[in-house]
């Protein structure tokens, strides 16, 4: 699968959180992509000071099956020259990105039961590999532990919910570190779910997205419970 150059049309922008912001880029030229779920386009970004472009990574969040058109989902980090152009853009902005690339992406596997842990907007490749997985519905069962901090931090619950209506095979756990006095769900870290909830590792496949502090503690949670592979992409 070759790396190319597109050129697209910023075509929706929507606040997820407080800092949160997901962007569809319509495409424009050539009008169609192919890629794996769980794989990244990249942006060419000025930075002040700086005589070059940076380049940024930002996972794709949409499926492959939409080939029109790419969901990017990301934070606002303050002074990160890649969050800070991705947040100027606005509906119509054209916009540039090379792609797609990565080797975390969706294997095909369908004897396993899949596990993804993620934390943060590590969400956005794990959304896609969901997305791909039910739609392909094979009968494996799905299940997808994230950690957030705050209430305030919560977006794609509704999403979610409804998809596990949809589709018996698949479940979610969302668990906030740092909850106020009033919620109700799950408190803790996701190694925590790990730990307590992964009973076996017989049969499964595990993708981990988020925090490099997480992917260690939950591959060395899984590796003690037994061999199956692991897929990881380090965000921070």
């Amino acid at each position: 699968m070759a790396i190319g150059t597109f050129q697209a049309e910023v075509s929706r922008v929507r606040d997820l959180t407080h800092d949160v912001r997901e962007l569809d880029l319509t495409l424009r030229q050539p009008r169609e992509i192919t890629y794996r779920a769980g794989q990244f386009i990249s942006f060419e970004v000025p930075k002040e000071g700086f005589p070059l472009p940076l380049t940024r990574p930002y996972s794709i969040a949409s499926p492959p099956s939409i080939t029109d058109r790419v969901t990017l989902v990301f934070n606002l980090v303050a002074g990160g020259p890649g969050s800070s152009y991705l947040f100027g853009l606005q509906v119509g902005d054209h916009v540039s990105f090379k792609g797609p690339a990565g080797s975390f992406y969706l294997k095909e596997d369908p004897s396993r039961h899949v596990l993804f842990v993620g934390t943060g907007t590590g969400i956005a490749p794990l959304r896609a590999m969901i997305l791909t997985l039910v739609e392909q519905n094979n009968g494996q069962p799905i299940r997808l532990f994230w950690g957030l901090r705050h209430e305030r931090d919560l977006y794609y619950q509704e999403e979610f919910e409804a998809l596990a209506l949809r589709h018996q095979k698949f479940s979610f756990i969302t668990t906030l570190s740092q909850p106020g006095p009033g919620w109700t769900g799950l408190r803790g870290r996701v190694t925590g779910l790990v730990q307590e909830r992964v009973k076996s590792v017989r049969d499964l496949a595990v993708y981990l997205c988020g925090n490099g502090g997480m992917i260690k503690d939950v591959e060395a949670l899984v590796q003690a419970k037994g061999l199956c592979p692991i897929y990881r992409e380090k965000y921070y």
